[in-house]
């Protein structure tokens, strides 16, 4: 049993585990607390993982293992239904492979969950976290493994999953009243590799090139999730043509559907250096430019590159925790910032916004150099130039 390390990581999901091997052969003892009882879902859910998300995970061991799993993007289209203007995004634009990959979070998890397993950091699967709470000299860990209470102290605990588990005074949250209905949709025509954002009235439609297919993610208003959800094949088939358009030709098939709500939240800053929080335990971001896990995986990175350049007695004092806070806020604030805007802006009909949006777009495709701007801020983050 483990009752004392430098860093306790409560949730072995992707962020936590990118946390994890960012400390790998750095000399300070880690534990991961899970609590699954195996670090493994069955989950078809795509992920957008941008290029600098894949420079990470190159760094960090993962990417050859979930390399062969992922599909470019070599181009991003986009537009808004009922109104001019489009804009193309391209990988040669950028000067970079690819624009960013898709793969399913099963494959993401069980990429990073191998890695995590080989490394020096102790795991805890099965473990219950009940309670997170912080003296001056450690953080304290309580949970439950084995029908038994037990207690882990740490020099600093880091909360990478369950954001949406926060209390209501330690989150800020705003609901878009929408959720996203997600599926596999096939195509007439192949996808050479070319994602799509199409903004509608009711919110933005994704399409990602996964496979041989796409993974479709559709903003739908909450109150029309359930009927959405309930259509045959056919009809669901024909209000995504109607919504979405034939730049890709017909729509010919649709995979089992599933949905889940959408929302901005914000986790208060911690009230003791000694507790942090990454990922979607500080931050959840609608899905539209697919931010929100990218965004976690950059936490991951810096927040290790910051433990390591901070001796180990210092570990979890207020000036290492404020450094790092520091350094991310603008990331963060920029990237909660930027998704919300673009929720409000173009998902609605409103004929003088359609008139403005669409200048924007024409102008972002008219202009290398801004075209280029936003390309890196998706890529790299809302800190890069």
């Amino acid at each position: 049993m483990i009752e004392h390390v430098d860093i306790a990581i409560i949730g072995g999901g992707p962020v936590g585990a990118s946390l994890a091997l960012g400390l790998e052969d750095s000399g300070l003892s880690v534990a991961v607390l899970e609590a699954r009882e195996k670090l493994e879902v069955v989950d078809p859910r795509a992920l957008a993982l941008s290029q600098g998300c894949r420079l990470t995970l190159e760094r960090l061991g993962a990417w050859a293992a979930l390399a062969p799993d992922a599909t470019a993007i070599e181009t991003i289209h986009v537009s808004q239904r009922g109104g001019l203007g489009r804009a193309l995004l391209t990988r040669e634009d950028a000067g970079v492979p690819a624009l960013g990959y898709v793969a399913e979070y099963g494959a993401l998890v069980a990429a990073l969950a191998g890695r995590l397993l080989d490394s020096d950091a102790a795991v805890l699967t099965g473990a219950r976290v009940t309670d997170v709470a912080a003296t001056m000299g450690y953080a304290a860990v309580r949970y439950q493994r084995g029908g038994a209470e037990q207690l882990l102290t740490a020099r600093m605990a880091v909360l990478s999953e369950g954001g949406s588990s926060l209390p209501a005074h330690l989150r800020q949250d705003k609901d878009y009243g929408q959720s996203a209905v997600i599926a596999s949709v096939s195509t007439q025509r192949p996808h050479g590799r070319r994602a799509y954002e199409r903004f509608t009235p009711e919110g933005p439609i994704a399409l990602l090139p996964l496979g041989n297919d796409y993974a479709l993610v559709w903003t739908t208003p909450t109150a029309k999730v359930a009927e959405r959800l309930a259509l045959s094949e056919a009809d669901f088939l024909a209000q995504l043509q109607a919504a979405f358009g034939d730049r890709q030709g017909r729509f010919t098939h649709a995979g089992p559907r599933a949905a889940f709500p959408l929302k901005l939240t914000l986790a208060a800053e911690s009230k003791s250096p000694r507790i942090l929080r990454i990922g979607n335990a500080a931050h959840v971001l609608h899905p539209v430019a697919g931010q929100g896990f990218n965004l976690g995986v950059r936490d991951a990175w810096h927040l290790a590159q910051r433990i390591l350049d901070t001796p180990r007695e210092r570990l979890g004092e207020a000036a290492m925790s404020s450094a790092y806070a520091a350094e991310r806020r603008f990331d963060v604030l920029g990237g909660s910032l930027m998704t919300d805007i673009l929720v409000e802006a173009f998902s609605n009909g409103r004929p003088l916004l359609g008139h403005a949006r669409g200048a924007a777009l024409i102008l972002l495709d008219l202009l290398p150099p801004l075209k280029t701007l936003f390309a890196r801020k998706m890529m790299f983050g809302a800190q890069a130039w």
